[in-house]
């Protein structure tokens, strides 16, 4: 009983012993003379007798021995308090565990989830909102409450449990045994902590706490949260971590999962409550289409929509394309290329669009889905892509030692191809007369054209050639046309020289195999090649009728037949992608099949495609030139087109996403070139200084476009670029002058309110289970939240404490004090002393 009265007297919860105290003096002119102190009470002491014994002689002397002592130990009393008397003491306690609660303070907790009445209803009565209606005019004026007929928001639910009146509250049941310290995650760095009530205790008040509850949160991450509170963490006593969140993680390190991850960094248990439904009306659109479409020339435009909760719906899609003439885009200039209503009969239903652009320019092709019944966020159904459309041809350029049926081939489909035509196929064929190369228009007197006419190419093949005949200065212009200005190359092997013949040359190093000079032609034995699980990323690898499902694909490949040779290499490039590779060989190393079609994809945008044989004319045999049109074709279209083509490669101006948030920086970049393809530099153009307008939607509401001059800084030897910030939502426009030919080149991006947390309305669940595995915890929603405060973990751990005390600000103190200056005035009146 002692002990605990001591505990109670000294602010200690359960204290269990008390080791040891110490008492000593905190004031610093008593530290530096303890001897004053002991003096003084001595002087003060004999005051006290004297005062008694001499100025006060009436009363009998006994009760005037016991003034005088009172008095004496008051004034001593009141002189140690000046002194600042501290006890120094070392005990034992049991405190109640730690527990953490972090609430998720992000857009998504705003969202108003769709449900049916019943179900809306069974939530109500879990968390309470029945009671609360009926006791609302007793709550504070601080207090969130909304009644169970209201389509509430997530957040007004979590708060409806915290202000749950009674005994069925979980807060408070919990405070029983637990402190309770709460957070709130609205921040993407780190949690913020939040006061239990608006004066200082130790004890919720729900109102208060609700009114802090707020969903401004940008992003949610969860990870780094689990990261900020471990490094809070410096109690051994704390007992868990309740977590009230959609789960819906989309920013920062992953939460859990692995050895070392957030989670098991925070070491404790974490009771996961999650919000919302765990699965919903959604849907998702997506856009798939080239980034560069030839004018007059038919093109598929394909649009994925992926839903759930919408099986045997239909829905409306339109699909527009707005040209850009400037930073707005007016009802003119958009062009309808189809609605359709779509039967959502799958998770993925496709619907491909075809459309023949009749104008040049750049364009904004948008798929549009009209909003669904059930639907809580509408995000997912609209979709943008940015395409140009040029009056452009690509232009190939065929190098080969003499001819093969490859060769022939691929020069009839690209004739009689309307995107590279006559005027965009040439060849240089080592074996051709002289005298063909200079009248023939197909042919190139050289292997190497002046450095403007060779850049200008927009794909490169290289075919069977020996080393002797590929110059250093072609090996130089196809490398720098590759890795600097994003050019195509396609490597065909060949069964007289083959790909070894490129090992000592500057070629080597880009290509998507480690070449072998040694390796010679493997011809033993035919082989039917297999694609692998990779070649299903790339268009050009997918061949056949219709919709090129996995059937067709295959029956297309399988009519190429049995290869009779190929040539063999080291092994794949580590940087590169194997498509198709050989049934049975290995490579060098014995670590995977041999490859015959890689490709490498460089930053820059270009793309080198290998292929290790030069047979693929044998897609013909049956079917003409159905499915060789179709690969080549395709092929050209990504490596070709994925990128600026022809002269335009010389000077381009592109920013770093196309789409951005408000408040985010553009960085806008220019590489320029000057006719020779030679880079340029500030000193070479006019008043050394390169500069963009950028114009921009009006911060005010229907106001005209702003223009503000951009100076551009030289960043390298070609190369310039300029970060700015975006402010306003809409569409915006860059022009740059090239200062060769003085013609405006433009680039259009958008500026959108996207916020990644209203991109789902489904409750991660997979993600809250496995935090609460991985953490030894356990997995609640607001329907069984009740049940935490008697499943938690109650581990009461006793701790060993050192505090100190000052004294002199003691209850006990302080009742001493005015017993003995009452008792000694009490004493007097009894004694008839004035």
């Amino acid at each position: 009983m002692l002990t605990e009265f001591l505990g109670r007297l000294m602010g200690v919860e359960n204290l269990q012993s008390i080791n040891s105290m110490r008492l000593s003096l905190a004031a610093p002119w008593a530290q530096s003379g303890p001897a004053w102190v002991l003096f003084g009470c001595v002087a003060l002491a004999v005051l006290a007798v004297v005062f008694y014994s001499r100025w006060q002689p009436s009363g009998h002397p006994r009760m005037r021995g016991l003034l005088a002592i009172s008095r004496a130990i008051l004034l001593v009393l009141l002189l140690l308090m000046l002194a600042d008397p501290v006890l120094k003491m070392d005990f034992t306690s049991r405190p109640r565990p730690l527990l953490w609660v972090l609430f998720d303070g992000t857009e998504s907790m705003d969202i108003h989830d769709e449900m049916t009445d019943s179900a809306r209803a069974k939530l109500a009565e879990a968390v309470g909102l029945n009671a609360q209606s009926g006791t609302a005019d007793k709550q504070s004026p601080g207090a969130t409450l909304a009644t169970p007929a209201t389509n509430l928001s997530r957040m007004d639910y979590v708060k409806a449990v915290i202000n749950r009146p009674g005994e069925e509250n979980v807060f408070a049941r919990l405070e029983k045994d637990f402190r309770i310290e709460p957070y709130i995650l609205d921040r993407p760095d780190s949690v913020r902590g939040l006061s239990k009530a608006e004066a200082p205790r130790d004890t919720i008040d729900p109102a208060f706490l609700s009114k802090q509850l707020t969903t401004k949160g940008q992003l949610t991450a969860i990870g780094t949260a689990f990261d900020d509170l471990a490094q809070r963490h410096s109690t051994s006593n704390l007992a868990g971590l309740v977590m009230f969140s959609d789960f819906g993680n989309n920013n920062g390190p992953a939460p859990a999962g692995t050895a070392d991850s957030p989670v098991k960094r925070l070491g404790v248990p974490v009771y996961a409550v999650g919000i919302g439904p765990q699965t919903a009306v959604d849907l998702a659109t997506e856009l798939e289409m080239p980034r560069q479409l030839k004018k007059a020339e038919r093109q598929e435009i394909k649009v994925i929509l992926r839903q759930s909760g919408l099986d045997g719906r239909r829905a409306k899609v339109a699909v527009v394309a707005r040209r850009k003439l400037g930073a707005e885009v007016s009802e003119s200039d958009i062009i309808e290329i189809g609605t359709r209503e779509v039967p959502l009969s799958g998770p993925t239903v496709e619907e491909r669009f075809d459309f023949v652009p009749q104008q040049t320019g750049e364009f904004e092709f948008a798929a549009d889905v009209e909003h669904l019944e059930g639907q809580v966020v509408d995000q997912g159904n609209h979709a943008r892509r940015d395409a140009t459309v040029i009056d452009d041809f690509l232009r190939l350029m065929y190098v080969e030692f003499e001819p093969t049926w490859e060769w022939r081939f691929i020069k009839e489909v690209f004739h009689r191809d309307p995107l590279v035509g006559m005027r965009g196929f040439r060849t240089f064929l080592r074996s051709s007369d002289p005298k063909v190369r200079t009248t023939n228009p197909l042919f190139l007197p050289s292997l190497v054209p002046k450095r403007s006419d060779f850049l200008a190419n927009d794909v490169i093949f290289l075919g069977d050639m020996p080393a002797s005949a590929l110059n250093d200065r072609f090996c130089e212009l196809t490398r720098e046309f590759v890795t600097q200005f994003g050019g195509g190359l396609v490597v065909i092997a060949g069964p007289r020289f083959g790909p070894g013949q490129l090992a000592d040359t500057k070629l080597a190093d880009i290509l998507p195999v480690v070449v072998d000079s040694s390796a010679h032609l493997r011809d033993d034995r035919p082989f039917h090649m297999q694609l692998s699980l990779d070649s299903l990323r790339y268009k050009f690898m997918q061949l056949g009728e219709g919709d090129s499902s996995d059937e067709s694909n295959r029956k297309a490949w399988d009519n190429m037949g049995n290869l009779p040779w190929y040539q063999p290499v080291k092994w794949a490039h580590p940087l590169a992608t194997v498509l198709a590779e050989h049934p049975t060989d290995m490579t060098a190393d014995g670590k995977s099949h041999q490859p015959l079609v890689a490709i490498r994809e460089f930053p820059s945008g270009g793309r080198v495609v290998y292929l290790g044989f030069n047979e693929t004319w044998r897609l013909r045999r049956k079917y003409g030139e159905l499915y060789y049109r179709q690969f080549w074709g395709q092929m050209i279209q990504y490596i070709g087109l994925s990128n600026h083509i022809g002269l335009d490669k010389r000077f381009i101006v592109k920013t770093d996403k196309l789409e951005y948030k408000p408040d985010d920086r553009v960085r806008l970049t220019v590489q320029a070139y000057d006719a020779n393809f030679e880079p340029l530099t500030l000193d070479k153009l006019p008043e050394h200084t390169l500069t963009a307008e950028l114009l921009s939607p009006n911060r005010s509401t229907g106001g005209p476009v702003e223009t503000e001059t951009l100076n551009i800084s030289q960043l390298s030897k070609g190369t310039f670029e300029i970060e700015f910030p975006v402010l306003t939502s809409g569409g915006y426009r860059v022009r740059v002058r090239d200062p060769i030919t003085s013609t405006a080149k433009e680039v259009t991006f958008r500026v959108v309110n996207l916020s990644p947390e209203r991109q789902t309305a489904v409750r991660n669940t997979a993600l809250q289970e496995l935090i609460a595995s991985d953490s030894n915890g356990k997995s609640y929603d607001l329907e069984t939240v009740s049940r935490l405060p008697d499943e938690i973990d109650l581990h009461s751990v006793t701790e060993p404490s050192t505090r100190v005390f000052a004294l002199w600000s003691t209850w006990l103190c302080f009742g001493l004090v005015v017993a003995l200056m009452l008792g000694e005035w009490l004493f007097r009146k009894l004694i008839n002393l004035p």
